[in-house]
């Protein structure tokens, strides 16, 4: 009898102690969340403020519960500003949901891209290293660089006058707008390879020259211009020459100067001026003849 309450116990005990262990492995279950981004999107140059959630920090088999903001281009904190946080797992109140909230304010860079770009977090428990994690969250910005459309319009072969059309079709106006032709074999420029555009606004075009000799093929353009917060950009941009588009008009064929048709016209006049002269003087002495 002794023997059997022996083994009972026993097994109650085992089963007590494998359950324990069963619930300590489940018990430090930590995950994160991003439950808040102001403003959205987000505008470089300026901060975003982010509001992470982190669950599972009630039960205190967690131990040091640590959060940490990973800062990767665009996003990063200022100078001083702590990038950890840590806190001992375990706390609890009555009629409170169990988690922590972690916010920081982010600076964006200036140059940040629109649309969604990356940012990572990690979170590790002290007693559980299988519980460490890296996750990776989108935040959403509203990127300053816009986009162009650049087309040949014109091509003087008699004077070098390559003449481009610039169309603004991004979301942003632009200031300082300069267009650079570097060097190529498939462009040679005389003068300045920089033409100063100025202003454009979104949707609008304008024209702009230069004293070149092209040749068939795709001409590398540099984009210059200020965004509107004023931060300087740059992009390359492509264009296709092809001469047989500016070939045969008529607009290009050789046409008598004007002073050529001013020349004519004098000596027709001064010829009809001479020749009538003669008659009315020849009318004259005939008269006299015919008196004498």
């Amino acid at each position: 009898m002794k023997r059997e309450v022996f083994l009972t116990i026993l097994v109650l005990f085992i089963i007590i102690l494998i359950a324990g262990f069963a619930k300590g492995a489940e018990i430090c279950d930590l995950d994160a969340t991003l439950v808040n981004q102001d403003p959205y999107p987000a505008i470089p140059g300026d901060y975003v403020k982010l509001v992470f959630q982190l669950t599972g920090v009630d039960n205190s088999d967690c131990g040091t519960v640590t959060f940490k903001f990973l800062q990767e281009y665009p996003f990063s904190l200022d100078p001083g500003e702590p990038n950890i946080v840590k806190i001992e797992s375990g706390f609890f109140l009555s009629n409170y949901k169990s988690f922590l909230m972690i916010p920081y304010k982010v600076r964006v860079d200036e140059r940040a891209l629109d649309g969604e770009n990356e940012i990572e977090i990690s979170y590790s428990s002290s007693k559980h290293q299988d519980s460490s994690s890296i996750e990776k969250f989108n935040i959403s910005v509203e990127g300053l660089d816009t986009e162009f459309e650049i087309s040949i319009k014109d091509y003087k072969k008699s004077s070098n006058t390559l003449t481009f059309e610039i169309l603004n079709i991004g979301e942003h106006d632009v200031e300082a707008l300069v267009v650079e032709i570097p060097k190529q074999e498939t462009i040679v420029i005389k003068g300045s390879n920089r033409n100063i555009v100025g202003s454009l606004d979104k949707n609008e075009d304008t024209t702009f020259n230069f004293e070149a000799i092209p040749k068939n093929g795709e001409i590398e353009l540099k984009i210059i211009y200020n965004d509107e917060i004023n931060v300087r950009r740059e992009l390359m941009e492509k264009v296709l020459f092809d001469s047989s588009y500016f070939e045969g008009r008529i607009q290009d064929q050789k046409s008598t100067p004007f002073y050529v048709y001013l020349l004519i016209t004098v000596v027709v006049i001064v010829g009809v001026w001479y020749v009538r002269k003669k008659i009315k003087d020849k009318k004259k002495k005939n008269s006299l003849t015919k008196r004498r």
